[in-house]
């Protein structure tokens, strides 16, 4: 607290400072309150630096305006909001550079979908490869469910290590099923994405070709 009433003291001395020069000129100081009513004054005044001021000449004209000063709440707003400004002026700056990289590894729409459909095509051999291993795996429960009834069926109790197989067999096809469906999952992202930068290629190329 002690700190900001020296910086306070410090900016209205600095500020008054600069108003006794304009002051020779025949300066004066409007400002408007908390209330929004305005004041006129020959010298600066504390409230006029606390809610900002516009410094006229003998005519009323205005030749200069002050911004009010921040508090620290909103000192920091105003800090979070610049870094905020300049991470968006980073990101577009990325993009429009890796947009230009992307244009020139790619001279045609054909270069470029073959690129992508690349990501596509290594997800199709996943799925072929989980699918083959999938259906082993449910012909391997199938052959344990049908050993276990068989002996059910003759009256036999099915022994332990039968149950226990079959129990974890059902995981294994269930892992294989879950992994077919993350798998399928990607594909379908991967297929959208893939139409929604074709279509951001085609944009820039159409924006190049008008240059």
């Amino acid at each position: 607290m002690r700190r900001t009433s020296l910086i306070l003291a410090a900016a209205i001395a600095v500020a008054c400072a600069h108003a006794q020069t304009e002051n020779t000129n025949g300066m004066r100081y409007k400002w408007r309150d908390g209330q929004g009513l305005p004041h006129y004054s020959d010298s600066l005044t504390g409230e006029a630096i606390k809610y900002g001021y516009d410094v006229v000449n003998d005519r009323g004209l205005v030749m200069r305006h002050v911004e009010r000063q921040l508090n620290p709440e909103e000192r920091e707003a105003a800090r979070k909001a610049a870094e905020e400004q300049a991470a968006q002026q980073r990101a577009a700056q990325d993009r429009s550079r890796n947009d230009a990289q992307m244009l020139a590894a790619y001279p045609s729409e054909a270069d470029y979908k073959a690129s992508l459909q690349q990501e596509i095509d290594n997800i199709d051999q996943q799925i072929r490869t989980t699918q083959i291993n999938l259906h082993s795996q449910e012909k391997a429960l199938t052959d344990l469910l049908t050993r276990a009834g068989d002996m059910e069926r003759a009256k036999q109790a099915v022994p332990k290590f039968l149950n226990d197989g079959i129990a974890k067999q059902r995981n294994v096809v269930a892992g294989q099923r879950a992994a077919l469906d993350r798998q399928q999952a990607a594909r379908d992202a991967a297929s959208t994405r893939m139409t929604t930068q074709l279509q951001h290629y085609r944009d820039l190329k159409a924006a190049q070709n008008k240059k």
